[in-house]
């Protein structure tokens, strides 16, 4: 069965490569929507059922795999950065302080679908007005939720990690194994 990421995000291509999949890409270009009194892993989950959805209904006999990351802090959804003066209050409000990401996982196949969230605690060091400001000047920052990348320079202010760190990348790749597996997408001798 053809399998299909209904993302662009070049993260996720490279935990798909990484698990041995041959897939093609489809982002979806869909206006995400959303419900202001959704916790956390409703948001991610139907973020990501939306994603899967929408390139599905295109390709129904194929398996389509959506995903959707957030960083929640103190209550809030933090997405991506708008500006570099929004990745410095992004930062400012994280470092010294443990945050959670959330990511959801949608799967469809002609025989249904799967959807299932991770959470994964980091906790940032304190960071100096200095640091902040040389981290946001290398634009690794802009494009990412949290306004960090903890596979790149940002990792340097990851104090630790509680749960899958490749949910913080972009996809909990055991996750989505298992969903795999239990949509017959993948053989466990494929692994």
């Amino acid at each position: 069965m053809e399998l299909i990421l209904a993302s662009k995000s070049p993260r996720r291509i490279d935990l798909l490569k990484m698990m041995g999949l041959s897939f093609s890409i489809q982002p979806c270009t869909d206006e995400e929507r959303i419900d202001a009194a959704w916790g956390p892993d409703k948001v991610v989950e139907a973020l990501a059922t939306q994603k899967a959805q929408s390139i599905y209904s295109k390709n129904p006999n194929c398996c389509v795999i959506g995903a959707d990351t957030i960083v929640w802090y103190n209550g809030e959804v933090i997405g991506k950065p708008h500006s570099k003066e929004d990745a410095h209050a992004i930062l400012k409000k994280l470092q010294g302080n443990t945050h959670q990401v959330y990511t959801g996982i949608a799967v469809i196949t002609p025989n249904g679908m799967d959807v299932r969230h991770a959470i994964t605690s980091v906790t940032f060091a304190p960071m100096s007005e200095q640091e902040i400001n040389g981290y946001i000047s290398t634009g690794e920052p802009m494009d990412k939720a949290g306004a960090y990348g903890m596979q790149g320079i940002g990792g340097v202010f990851v104090e630790s990690v509680c749960g899958s760190s490749f949910n913080v990348i972009g996809m909990p790749i055991q996750v989505l194994y298992q969903m795999l597996k239990k949509a017959k997408v993948i053989e466990e001798e494929q692994a």
